[in-house]
């Protein structure tokens, strides 16, 4: 089970943005600005920055994420996301010795292919063991792991960033294990920064349009009725 924490994040992220908009603008230095706003003030100026794609300003604020319980084939996926820093669990230093694992639904609903996984899994969780107590290198003795292998990774995105990860990963096209996920960090981010993501998600939802053309999902109407 993907396992999702936000560990940390720019302070009053919404109220930064709007600053950083506002300087663009004005005379006044960041300071000043920052404390004159009202709250409300930080609200209109957020939802305007928003509708006007004034995107370059949330790129003033993070946001961390602890992320357990995925496989490596989510974490090759995820870090296509250049804008970004990552720090995942080393296979090399540390060992695998009782590796745990990802088993997709549509392996899990089929009792043949399930087992059939599962013993394979088991198989390789042997030639490993065995590898390594030949005396082969933990760092060697990885290749034979199987991209099913759970992982733990830190994530650090800015706001555009996790703007544009939303936009791509919570669309229902995305691949299953990396759609969870986004909508777990989605959930997390909300939480910390409602205004910043208050329409995030798939394309769909963020924008009104689906760029998917021909490959759309066939679902516009239905995710369109996320937006608030």
């Amino acid at each position: 089970m993907i396992k999702v924490k936000l560990l940390e994040h720019t302070p009053h992220p919404e109220r930064v943005v709007a600053m950083a908009a506002r300087l663009c603008y004005s005379a006044a230095g960041a300071e000043e600005l920052a404390e004159k706003m009202t709250d409300e003030q930080v609200e209109k100026l957020v939802d305007k920055i928003i509708q006007m794609g004034h995107a370059s300003t949330m790129e003033h604020v993070s946001f961390t994420f602890g992320i357990e319980g995925v496989s490596r084939v989510l974490t090759h996926q995820l870090v296509r996301h250049r804008l970004a820093s990552y720090s995942q669990q080393s296979q090399r230093y540390v060992a695998e010795h009782d590796f745990e694992y990802i088993l997709p639904p549509s392996i899990a609903e089929r009792p043949e292919a399930s087992e059939r996984f599962k013993a394979l899994m088991e198989n390789i969780q042997q030639a490993y063991n065995d590898l390594v107590e030949a005396g082969v290198p933990k760092e060697d003795a990885r290749y034979v792991l199987a991209n099913a292998t759970e992982t733990k990774i830190v994530v650090t995105m800015n706001a555009r960033s996790l703007m544009h990860f939303f936009n791509l990963r919570c669309c229902n096209r995305a691949q299953w294990e990396i759609r969870e996920l986004a909508y777990k960090m989605l959930a997390e981010a909300k939480a910390v920064a409602p205004l910043l993501f208050k329409n995030a998600g798939a394309s769909c939802v963020a924008t009104g349009h689906c760029p998917e053309g021909a490959m759309t999902c066939g679902k516009f109407a239905e995710m369109t009725k996320m937006r608030v």
